[in-house]
């Protein structure tokens, strides 16, 4: 009879799915959350700016020509054109951003790249409450676009080395789902200025509700206070550091990623497959905001007209109950894709990385040609904007999951930020092209009475490209990270 101190022991299963990230220690932890707050926080600045672009355009043009002109149809004209443009030398900035700070983060660190980044798209964001016209504004804005470049590559890198590999995948889902955190946080603050405004509150007031949205941009500087000190770099990346250097290798090279044939080939595969995404939530989707506008000021005026409001009244109740649906608005398309970013991640796991893509664009392309064809109710908002929102997020998802799984270590920020960010540096067309469409060829004369409903509509084709580059890149579920 055996005895029992030698008797076999029953080895204990480890977690799976989500129920792997029981693995990750108190400090993984803590990366995990810095990470998180940094790419949320960065996230919010974005959607800030989606929903303040309008007022601020408006507000710094009648610095520079006055009312009257703001309101004639040349002004209006001019102020959308702006709008366009700020948006994007925003994505410029983010694009020139990513490349920097992507070599950054493999070449001096992820911890203090990070660091840098947070606080450059913070203190610009600040800044911008304080243009005085749309040039020094849009400036503001590509100095923003900057940091908020350089957080998405150096944050996936260093979680992608820190977790455990069981919860690597869901952790990085989570983190780009939780972007959505930041977002609804935008759409809160919206409401909440839109509402402030439609009870007159801002009248006469030296601060305006766009500038203290700005302002509010300030906050995630604090994050630094607690990174300092407490965040370390990866092991993973400092030991790859050191092996490179023997062998000769130059951690964050462009030209390395972009000559050897192995990832090189994932580089540009992995540009495309980000641009399709970037330019159907940049370029498409984040401007059916602005779309909406004709049904929130439908139900506004007949709200206001049930009151009986005068005009004075109006004046000032009409723009704020309009800001308080754009946030509505904007707050059911962010459900939607906290959704579909978890989804994908649990997708990626369970099909594969690729097949989960086709499935993200397929959707993304049916969901967004809906949007801008057929929404004209307010149920609208909360039944189609959602499913757009859904599908058009959880590419981005995807992209969290999959870029750090084509690139070895001394390139991972690089390559991460390379596909990421040179794929929105040519999305900077698309807000430009849409607005080209709705202008000069979807045009009243030319028997279109909302343009940008054709234009979105044309323009989602670019979702096909995602699904043509597909079969050219390499499945990585189940597989280490590249060395």
């Amino acid at each position: 009879m055996a005895d029992a101190t030698t008797a076999p022991t029953a080895s204990v299963p480890k977690p799976t799915g989500w129920g792997s990230l029981r693995l990750l220690s108190g400090y993984q932890w803590f990366v995990f959350l810095m990470a998180s707050l940094a790419w949320t926080a960065d996230c919010m600045d974005q959607q800030l700016f989606t929903a303040a672009r309008v007022q601020a355009i408006n507000a710094v043009l009648t610095n520079q020509q006055g009312a009257d002109f703001v309101k004639s149809p040349e002004g209006a004209a001019l102020a959308k054109s702006w709008a366009a443009g700020a948006t994007a030398a925003f994505l410029v900035g983010w694009a020139v951003g990513g490349f920097l700070f992507g070599v950054m983060g493999d070449r001096s660190g992820r911890v203090k790249t990070l660091i840098t980044t947070v606080l450059l798209y913070s203190a610009f964001t600040g800044l911008s409450a304080f243009s005085q016209s749309v040039y020094d504004f849009t400036l503001y804005r590509f100095l923003t676009g900057l940091g908020v470049g350089g957080v998405f590559g150096v944050a996936v890198a260093l979680l992608a080395e820190e977790m455990p590999g069981e919860a690597r995948p869901y952790t990085l889902g989570l983190l780009q789902a939780l972007s959505a955190v930041g977002n609804v946080g935008a759409a809160l603050i919206t409401m909440l200025f839109g509402y402030m405004v439609s009870q007159g509150t801002f009248v006469n007031a030296k601060w305006q509700p766009w500038q203290i949205m700005f302002l509010v941009g300030l906050a995630p500087a604090v994050l630094v206070l607690l990174m300092r000190g407490r965040l370390k770099e990866p092991a993973k990346w400092l030991e790859r550091v050191r092996a490179g250097q023997a062998l000769g290798l130059r951690p964050g090279s462009f030209g390395e990623l972009l000559t050897d044939k192995r990832w090189a080939k994932n580089a540009w595969l992995g540009l495309l497959l980000a641009f399709a995404g970037v330019v159907g939530l940049w370029g498409i989707g984040f401007f059916s905001v602005d779309l909406n506008q004709s049904i929130f000021r439908k139900v506004v005026g007949e709200q206001a007209q049930q009151l009986g409001l005068d005009e004075a009244t109006k004046a000032y109740f009409v723009p704020g109950m309009t800001m308080v649906w754009s946030g509505v608005g904007l707050l059911t398309l962010q459900i939607g894709a906290f959704l579909g970013m978890i989804s994908f991640s649990w997708l990626a796991q369970s099909i594969g990385r690729k097949p989960a893509f086709l499935i993200a664009f397929l959707g993304a392309l049916a969901s967004t040609v809906a949007v801008f064809g057929w929404v004209s109710e307010v149920w609208h908002l909360f039944t189609l904007v959602p499913l757009m929102g859904f599908f058009q997020l959880s590419l981005f998802g995807g992209y969290a999951i999959y870029f750090p799984e084509l690139f070895p270590t001394h390139l991972r920020s690089t390559g991460t930020s390379f596909c990421y960010n040179f794929g929105r540096l040519i999305a900077a067309t698309g807000p430009l092209l849409l607005g080209y469409l709705t202008a000069s060829v979807f045009t009243k004369e030319n028997g279109y009475p909302e343009g940008m409903r054709q234009a979105g509509m044309v323009m989602s084709s670019v979702f096909l490209l995602g699904i043509l580059v597909l079969p050219w890149l390499p499945e990585t579920k189940g597989k280490p990270l590249p060395e």
